[in-house]
């Protein structure tokens, strides 16, 4: 369970740093930015896609473990099943994030920027804490 814990730790690390680098290189002006800003029909398109993504993404990747057949898999298999449930759910709400930080950059509309800090604020209850990888692995008496 160690093992998968790190290596779910790692992978939520990673993908925040990439997204604060991104950010940090757009906004020292090393990246060019507004690039995409005159080009309405694909912002509008990108828009739609990064609005649903983001919605689905964010109830998906906060619900996945509460399906039932999420939760026997993670009950009877734990940490192989923790590893690619918890993988699901960390590409669910970071690659969002990731992609509303880069078209924001892009575009420079605040829509994607708003996207981004809604999956930012959906980070701390996917936390992979060891706590939390043996509390989604051990069956619970909870109300769902």
């Amino acid at each position: 369970m160690e093992k998968t814990q790190k290596t779910l730790m790692t992978i939520y690390i990673v993908i925040l740093v990439a997204t604060v680098v991104l950010a940090a290189l757009c906004e020292l002006d090393i990246l060019e930015t507004g690039k995409m800003a005159n080009h309405p029909q694909e912002e509008f398109i990108t828009t739609t896609v990064m609005e649903l993504s983001t919605l689905a993404g964010a109830f998906l990747g906060l619900r996945l473990f509460k399906f039932k057949g999420i939760h026997a898999e993670l009950i009877s298999l734990k940490a192989p099943a923790l590893l690619k449930w918890g993988l699901v759910r960390l590409v669910l709400i970071e690659v969002p994030m990731l992609g509303n930080t880069l078209f924001y950059y892009m575009y420079m509309k605040p829509t994607f920027g708003y996207l981004a800090i809604i999956m930012l604020l959906c980070l701390p209850f996917i936390w992979p804490s060891m706590g939390r990888c043996i509390a989604e692995t051990t069956e619970s008496e909870g109300c769902d």
